[in-house]
């Protein structure tokens, strides 16, 4: 459960989603950036859980596909995440909407769930039983609304233009440097997906 949990935060990454809200957080006050956090993180986790009720029979009864399959190419997904994290630094600015739910599912996708999120949602049905899976993705959810929440109040505390300029390139120091957390999982996604296809271990 320890593995799965780290895995999901890693993927999640509030360290690069806290910079990526840079736009809103300029834009919006206290309450309504931490109430629009809070929706796109609700909305993720329905998401998560409804591929990680739903992922097996969609793989085995509707698409026909081995799991493993779908196990190696999101590890490859994963890894061109860590490349664009640690190579470019890239950043994906979400832009200001009048409506903040449209602006909450914004940021749900793709900045909350992607590929990486859904093939481990996937990937934890199959480790894990379903109320493990199930408090698994909740905290990791939990912790990542919780870290962004921590972010934007000592960022807030913060007095001087200097200060936070600072802040903010520490915060791309640690985005690049999870980046090879996530390339880390996902080279092992592809390593177990060929040891299990080809028996290998």
């Amino acid at each position: 459960m320890l593995l799965s949990l780290v895995e999901l935060i890693v993927m999640l990454n509030p360290f690069a989603l806290f910079l990526y809200l840079d736009p809103i957080r300029k834009e919006l006050n206290h309450k309504q950036f931490i109430t629009v956090i809070l929706k796109a993180s609700l909305i993720s986790l329905v998401i998560c859980y409804l591929f990680f009720f739903s992922g097996e029979f969609l793989f085995k009864r509707v698409f026909m596909i081995d799991f493993e399959s779908f196990r190696i190419f999101g590890g490859i997904i994963i890894f061109s995440f860590a490349y664009f994290y640690i190579v470019k630094g890239q950043k994906a600015l979400i832009m200001m909407k009048e409506n903040l739910d449209d602006l909450a599912s914004e940021i749900a996708l793709p900045f909350m769930v992607g590929a990486g999120t859904i093939s481990l949602s996937i990937l934890t049905s199959y480790r894990h039983s379903r109320l493990t899976g199930i408090v698994t993705l909740l905290l990791a959810f939990a912790i990542n609304f919780l870290a962004i929440y921590l972010l934007k109040i000592f960022r807030d505390s913060l007095e001087g233009k200097r200060l936070k300029t600072a802040y903010d390139k520490n915060m791309e120091v640690l985005m690049r440097l999870n980046g090879f957390f996530i390339g880390a999982i996902g080279v092992n996604m592809i390593l177990t997906g060929i040891k299990n296809i080809f028996g290998i271990g």
